[in-house]
């Protein structure tokens, strides 16, 4: 190998040696004991299938039917399934990216910055806060009706009713004393709580696959025919059935969540993420068809949909079966929950968001305990008060909220530029990566990687007439200038869709013309992302069709968040300025964005590389060519010469690469 070329390597090398060495301090300041990394395949994919299968088949689904979308429910879970599998695409590939605990506020900070990442962080810790306390309190109405109401009017006798709007009936001990036994429960370490969630998951599947056979088998076609048919409520309802019903498919995010206890994230993550989010998806329409199928719409019963409807067909014994199922089922979304919630506090609390107490691990269990605690305290609390149907209307905004941002990052990062300390690294990894899945011609050839990341986030050079435009931008800064603009006319077009509806459908002339205003601006805005030079060297996973798959996300997202009702919009407000104050009075001053010793930039590219096989990915950055003036010279040899563009030879050899 020519000298210049092993001085390079040599400086690389070096390069990589000194960041590794950094990260491990910077880790031993952030957390005391490391999150453990012990999860297989396996346990993360039923982590996200028992997450997703719980309240939202057993108590979701009835009220949906009856009140929203009728039988026309299965076109609602195939829309917010179809929606949310266009986000968990999104966090598959940040997941294999950055497998760091904090999902997407830890995605959210490295594309878009620290504040936006606080205002996802905030609102995900409201999202399992309150996902954790609405399956809580849907597993303790599931109890009570199982011992004929026995607990709710024993509750109301000794303490009396409620009658606030917003807070339940009566304050619901069973559901206060849930939340607090299972927070024990992960307590004792992920890999025990892990097991526990499977074997719960696998007796949920199992009930959901005797309730589809049972309902087929008992099902009558005119209960979708007769009457007002399929869609009694039209096509609005099932529009926003499926808006509520995306609340069923929130917990996929605990797949990414997981990321940092994965033995390895980039395999697991995204398996695990396609896997649960068919096999929910698949599952929820079956259910849901064979509810409607098997007694008319109007006859089920919202607090007990399936078991009541298997004894109104005198299947007695199967009531009894599926609700062991639904309490299965509403453990392991609980689980998923309380697992979510103090990692994101930890990940938070790490970079000096929330308060420095909160990122502190066990050194015994290896979990944020404090954390945990807090967030078993805090959902007790909210699960005790609050009415359920409020709760599940609260919860659908914050999530909406982080697709979206996390799906118009996938876009931002596919066309950034790499950094010089990224590039550095990443051309290491390429190279001297020792992954067996790894072809000898991808390590044989990092020319063409370089070229690709050497143009990131810069014009095609067929779209060049569009230069006078854009021309004088830094590279990648038009596609984030246009991935903001996008979102801003999807939020203006779907508005126009909900509150114009009538004029558009009757051709009112101002209303057709400002929606093809709209969709012509939407339309530009891909042309302009299209026509940079994308980012994609060492991902082992991604998004296929960007950026047109994650635009889709963030229009979907946005549409379901319009057709939420105003109150949720009004409680919303009310949390973000909450969140604001704790991060103008806390965490702007305890920030360590400013600290380069905690840039998320290093964590791409730490030892987080060597505790699973993602060393060739985890950053976006191609080897640094160094001029003669950056080059120092060695005791071996003099000072090398820049080397040419028209040397087509790889800069290492394949055989001489080190193992």
């Amino acid at each position: 190998m020519p000298s210049s070329r092993r001085m390079i390597l040599g400086h690389v090398v070096t390069d990589l040696s000194s960041k590794m060495n950094r990260t491990k301090k910077l880790g031993s300041d952030l957390m005391e004991t490391p999150l453990n990394r012990c999860l297989n395949t396996f346990d993360i994919t039923l982590l996200g299938v028992g997450h997703m299968v719980g309240a939202g088949i057993y108590v979701l689904t009835g009220t949906v039917a009856k009140e929203i979308a009728g039988p026309g429910i299965v076109l609602s879970f195939l829309l917010a399934g179809m929606t949310s599998l266009l986000a968990a695409l999104c966090y598959a590939e940040f997941g294999t990216r950055i497998p760091k605990a904090g999902s997407a506020y830890v995605y959210t900070y490295i594309s878009v910055g620290e504040f936006w990442a606080f205002v996802i962080g905030w609102n995900i810790i409201l999202e399992h806060m309150i996902g954790a306390a609405s399956v809580a309190r849907a597993w303790s109405g599931y109890v009570d009706s199982l011992v004929g109401f026995a607990i709710s009017n024993a509750t109301i006798s000794t303490v009396g009713e409620m009658h606030e709007q917003l807070l339940g009936r009566y304050p619901d001990f069973l559901a206060f004393a849930v939340c607090l036994v299972y927070s024990c429960l992960l307590g004792v370490g992920v890999k025990g709580s892990a097991i526990f969630n499977s074997l719960f998951t696998i007796i949920n599947l199992s009930v959901m696959i005797l309730v589809i056979c049972g309902g087929f088998y008992y099902a009558h076609i005119e209960n979708w025919t007769a009457g007002k048919g399929f869609l009694p409520f039209g096509f609005s309802g099932v529009i926003a059935g499926a808006a509520t019903c995306f609340y069923a498919f929130v917990g996929f995010d605990s797949i990414a969540t997981s990321g940092e206890e994965a033995r390895n994230p980039t395999v697991s993550i995204p398996v695990a993420t396609i896997v649960s989010m068919s096999v929910v998806t698949l599952g929820y329409i079956l259910v849901s068809a064979a509810l409607t199928l098997m007694v008319p719409f109007s006859t089920i019963n919202p607090n007990a949909a399936l078991p009541e409807a298997f004894s109104s067909i005198g299947l007695n014994w199967a009531k009894y079966v599926v609700s062991i199922g639904a309490l299965c089922g509403m453990t392991t979304t609980l689980f998923g929950s309380l697992f979510s919630l103090p990692r994101c506090m930890y990940a938070m609390a790490s970079d000096g968001l929330l308060f420095s107490f909160l990122g502190s691990v066990n050194q015994k269990t290896q979990v944020p305990l404090t954390n945990l605690a807090v967030s078993g305290i805090s959902s007790a609390v909210i699960a005790l008060v609050f009415d359920l149907e409020k709760l599940v209307e609260f919860m659908s905004i914050g999530t909406l909220l982080a697709y979206t941002i996390v799906s118009a990052s996938v876009i931002i990062l596919r066309y950034r530029p790499p950094t010089p300390e990224e590039a550095a690294v990443l051309g290491v990894g390429t190279m001297a990566t020792d992954d067996s899945s790894q072809s000898g011609a991808e390590l044989a050839s990092p020319q063409s990687d370089i070229v690709e990341l050497a143009t990131a986030g810069r014009l095609k050079p067929s779209f060049h007439w569009l230069s006078p435009l854009i021309g004088n931008c830094e590279p990648g800064g038009a596609v984030s200038g246009a991935v903001f603009v996008f979102t801003c006319f999807s939020t203006a077009l779907c508005i126009q869709l909900q509150f114009s509806s009538h004029e558009l459908k009757s051709g009112v002339w101002w209303t057709v013309l400002l929606a093809a205003f709209f969709i012509v601006c939407l339309a530009g805005c891909l042309l302009i992302i299209v026509a940079h030079q994308q980012n994609t060297v060492g991902l082992r996973f991604k998004v296929p069709l960007v950026p047109l798959i994650p635009a889709l996300s963030i229009f979907c997202n946005v549409e379901l968040m319009i057709h939420l009702q105003a109150l949720t919009w009004v409680r919303f407000i009310v949390w973000m300025a909450l969140g604001l104050l704790v991060y103008f009075l806390y965490g702007i001053h305890h920030s360590k964005e400013s600290d380069p010793m905690s840039s998320y930039s290093i964590l791409m590219t730490s030892s987080e590389a060597g505790k699973g096989k993602w060393g060739s990915m985890h950053s976006t950055g191609p080897v640094p060519i160094l001029s003669p003036s950056q080059e120092k010279p060695t005791s071996s040899s003099k000072p090398s010469k820049d080397i040419s563009t028209d040397d087509k030879r790889p800069i290492v050899d394949e055989e001489e690469v080190p193992q």
